[in-house]
This record gives C-alpha cells, structure tokens and sequence, in this order.
C-alpha cells in the first residue's frame, strides 16, 4: 500500500528540487523524471517562475510537494517510480511542471514529486483548478490507491485519517457535511460572481454567511455560516482565503469574463469640478480646453483603430485579451518543443560520450572488473540507449545538426510571437487608458454644455 500526503513550497524552491534530486538517493540520478523542466533546482525554478508570470496573477506559493510512501519490500524502484509518474499524470493531467525522484535511501520506497503551483495550459493556480474546497488530498489518495490496485498493491482504508483533521471533521467531510468544506465553497462561488471586493463582502451577506472585514486589525477578515457556533478566520481556511488572495482572485475572474482589469489607470484628465476650479473660472477654461485636447486625441486613436462607440471599445478589450490568452498557449507549446528537442540532443551527446567507454566494456578481458570501475559511466550509457529508445521507436534517431536546426527555427519563431505578445499586452493597456480617459472626461474633465453635447 502507498501513504501519501502534500504540502506548498513557499520559499527556496531549488533547494527542495535539489534535495530530491539527490543521486545518493536516487540511485545515480537513474530514478528522476521531469515535464516541463530541467533536472536542476536553480533552472527549474526560473522555468517555474516564467510559467508563473505568464498567468494573470502572483502567487506567494512557487510550487506543491506530493510526498507518496510505500511500505518496506513492496515495490522495487523502478515500479514504484512508475506508479509515481503514472500519479502525476493523473492528478496533473501533463498541464504542470513536475520534477518526480524516487528516495531508496530509507527501508521504504518513497517518491517526492515537487509541481509548478501554475498550469501551463491555462495558467491558472492549483487551487483554481484541482484544490477548490481544500480537498485535493483526497483525490491524491484516491489516485494513489487505483494505481496500487492496478500493480496488485494492497489500498489502506479511511486515508483521510492522520492528514491534519479531526475525526469529526474527516467523518463530517465524507458524508460532505464539513462546515469548512460548505464554507469555502460559498466563498469560491460568490469569489466567480463579485465585481470588486465590496460586491464580494455584500453577496456573501445575501447568501446569509456572517462577514467580519476590520482591514487594520491583524485579523482581518472572519466568516460564520448560520449555524456554525465559531468564526473561521480567513487564513485557518487557508492562504487562499486571506484578504490579499481574494482580492486577486476576484480581478482575475472579472478579467476573465470581460478582458478588462479592475485596476485604475491615472489619466491625463484634469478635474474642472474642485471648488478651486470653480471659484477660479480662468483656470477652469484652461483645464477644459486641455481636457478637450486629450479627449480629441484618444477619438482620434479610436478613429484609427475602427472604433466608433463604447460597445465596439469593450468588444474590442474582450477579443484583444482572448488573443493575449491564445498566444499565451501557443508560447508555451512552442518552449515544449523547444525544451523537447534540448532534451534530446542531451541524450544523443550522453549517448556519443559514454559510448567509447562501452565499446571497451565489450571488449574487455575482465568485464566484472571494468563494470565496477566504470559503474557511473556505464550507467549514463544505458540511461541514454533507455531514453532513446522510448523516444524513437523506431530507431531513427535524429541527428544533432538536424535538431539544432530545429531549435533554431523554433527559437526565431517564439520570439516573433514574443513581440506579438508583447504589441498586444501594449494594446490592451491603450485601450484600457482610452476607456478610462473617456470615463474621466465625461465625470469630472467636461463643462455641463460639453457633455450635452456629446
């Protein structure tokens, strides 16, 4: 049977990565595997932290640690391995980044698989699209003990046991009745449907959970279902639930849905309704007469691009934001290749490197002698024939030429869609400058005549 048990990585990120990574304990680096990333913490990490920037908000949590334990004698290594990769993949869905090591160093097998806390398919976080209710580990567990089934591996029972939660309130999950599971997932819902931060707070208040938001205390935000007898602060429902988190989660839904961000640009408008501006009527014909200038300008733009009312501006926003989001996945499909081909020209120098040392194994008098002599080398040789020959196939092994070819055109082609990228990114935040003038000049930037006018 297999335990298993996550946690987020909050800091360090490659000296988690480089602990797994241990060849004393992965026998040589024999027993690693990665998607997405390179078997290095200081590399992996940065790889991380570009398919973090990429999405529409930061995160303090850089990556998540599955730790899957099997009992002693149960499983060799390279099956339990397998089953941790096979674990991966069916809770990740080869969306994530992961490094995965398999630890022999202790009586029990035990495999460490560290991932990006943010997909690279839709560049959302862990919690958004596998952790909503705080529940994975069950679905960890689950996964965990399908798979041991599959290898004629014996399952444990009631495995939410021993995770952190009280008997009451694992009982009270399974039958789905936990008041923090019922909780969250109103937070969640009301988190989808709020325009700002305010509209959340007043929702939550119309769903009739009890809100408590003091913004200088130390705590400071609580919520009570109706017939919850405690408050839960909002960091014991997790990092997730924080004021800071909230906020951003709410941009990033409304940012989904309309392609416009919350966040208020500072225009060039100046405000003629001050009392200054009123009791000095000179100073207010002048701040008019500039605020008719920048609003001639951003028509002008509006005029260029094709845009003739407000409707066709925020049809505009939508459709520019969704290309930003289409680009961003075709990015990031063309680094996989790129990362792909990197790998394989890896495996083909390992291959050409340590192949001399096998011819001499061949032809060795004292083949038993030379093989402890030259364990290392002899293993990295068999590593590389292993990966190739899962690669290709059909043994039509690329040349290095070939694949540095490749590369390079991939390269010129990432980074003509890399400027793309960012002309778009320029193009949404001009838009989103031209709504706001507009907003501005209509609220506090034109005379009561002018805005008959228009």
């Amino acid at each position: 049977m297999a335990t298993t048990s996550i946690h987020p990585i909050n800091v360090t990120l490659y000296k988690a990565i480089d602990y797994i990574l241990n060849e004393s304990k992965t026998d040589n680096g024999m027993l690693v595997s990665t998607l997405g990333c390179t078997a290095n913490g200081i590399k992996a990490e940065k790889e991380f932290d570009e398919i973090r920037r990429m999405g529409s908000g930061r995160t303090t949590i850089l990556a998540q640690h599955m730790i899957q334990s099997f009992l002693p004698g149960e499983v060799t290594p390279e099956q339990a391995h397998l089953i941790g990769t096979q674990l991966a993949e069916k809770l990740l869905g080869n969306s994530f980044q992961y490094v995965i090591a398999t630890h022999i160093d202790k009586n029990h097998i035990h495999n460490h698989i560290i991932f990006n806390q943010v997909d690279f398919v839709e560049y959302k976080s862990f919690e958004t699209l596998l952790n909503r209710g705080g529940k994975v580990y069950k679905d960890i567990q689950k996964y965990s003990d399908e798979l041991c089934l599959e290898n004629e591996l014996n399952v444990i029972k009631n495995p939410e046991l021993g995770k952190g939660k009280k008997h009451y309130e694992w009982e009270m999950d399974k039958q789905g009745k936990s008041w923090k599971t019922q909780l969250k997932n109103v937070i969640d819902r009301t988190i989808m449907e709020s325009e700002d931060f305010d509209d959340f707070l007043k929702k939550l208040r119309e769903k009739e959970v009890e809100v408590v938001y003091r913004p200088k205390n130390t705590i400071k935000i609580k919520f009570r279902l109706p017939d919850q007898q405690k408050f839960a602060r909002g960091r014991t429902l997790g990092w997730y639930y924080d004021v800071p988190q909230i906020k951003k989660r709410i941009e990033q839904g409304y940012l989904l849905r309309t392609g416009q961000t919350k966040l208020k640009q500072r225009t060039k408008i100046i405000n003629t309704t001050t009392e200054r501006m009123e009791q000095a009527k000179g100073l207010q014909r002048w701040a008019e007469i500039q605020n008719m200038k920048e609003a001639s300008k951003v028509l002008n733009i509006l005029t260029t691009k094709g845009i003739a009312d407000q409707t066709e501006l925020e049809n505009r926003s939508v459709t520019t934001y969704g290309e930003r989001v289409q680009l961003v996945g075709e990015l990031n499909d063309l680094q996989s290749k790129i990362d792909d081909i990197s790998d394989s020209i890896r495996m083909i120098n390992q291959y050409y490197k340590y192949k001399p040392v096998k011819d001499e194994y061949r032809k060795a008098t004292f083949k038993k002698k030379f093989a402890k002599e030259h364990e290392k080398e002899l293993k990295h040789y068999d590593n590389a024939v292993a990966e190739m020959s899962a690669k290709f196939p059909n043994r039509k092994v690329p040349s290095i030429e070939k694949l540095q070819a490749d590369k390079k055109k991939l390269i010129e082609e990432r980074n003509t869609k890399n400027t793309q990228y960012k002309k778009i990114v320029a193009e949404l935040k001009e838009l989103d400058y031209i709504r706001q003038t507009i907003q501005d000049y209509l609220d506090k930037g034109a005379t009561k005549e002018r805005k008959q006018e228009l």
